[in-house]
């Protein structure tokens, strides 16, 4: 794995995790407990923060970055990431909020001060405009997201234990290491 440093500040991980060899993280990101970091994902914490929870995993070939802060925005766009959360395989998030229990589909794209709150499935290839908020407690579809239904109880269950799968597979592959 690569981890660098940049402008002083070294990424950091909590207790548990595992970050595969191809990973490379840069610069001001901080990692929960037990999260995992899958082949060739990319994390670029240079011109802003990136908080990633407790338990989350995020899957290959997935690209997380930030905005920096300018006259517009003095803030610019962190990106924060809460726990229990399944960003699925070559996804896109930038300068974005994710709540806790959320499912990301393969190949989502999320942008810029999008916030998407807890409780969500965001459909595989959706893509979630800057700035849009999607509600807890539903399934977002299509380019750019729509709401397409509520979740049911199974679903919302599902979000838990998608991150539950993830902890077993990243365990096993620390016992490999």
């Amino acid at each position: 794995m690569t981890i660098r440093e940049f402008k002083g500040i070294t990424p950091s991980f909590g207790r548990g995790c595992y970050i595969d060899d191809t990973a490379v993280w840069i610069g001001d990101i901080q990692c929960g407990d037990d999260v995992s970091i899958w082949p060739l994902v990319a994390a670029r914490g240079d011109v802003n923060t990136m908080r990633i929870g407790n338990r989350t995993n995020i899957q290959d070939a997935t690209v997380l970055h930030v905005t920096r802060s300018s006259a517009n925005n003095p803030d610019g766009y962190p990106l924060v990431i809460g726990d229990d959360v399944t960003i699925g395989h070559k996804c896109m998030l930038h300068g974005c909020t994710l709540g806790n229990r959320i499912l990301v589909g393969m190949g989502a794209i999320i942008m810029d001060g999008a916030v998407i709150e807890d409780d969500v499935f965001v459909g595989a290839g959706c893509l979630v405009p800057p700035n849009k908020v999607l509600k807890s407690g539903f399934l977002y579809v299509g380019s750019p997201a729509k709401q397409a239904r509520k979740l049911n109880e199974s679903e919302l269950a599902f979000l838990k234990v998608s991150a539950e799968n993830y902890l077993v597979t990243k365990n096993e592959y620390l016992a490999e290491s």
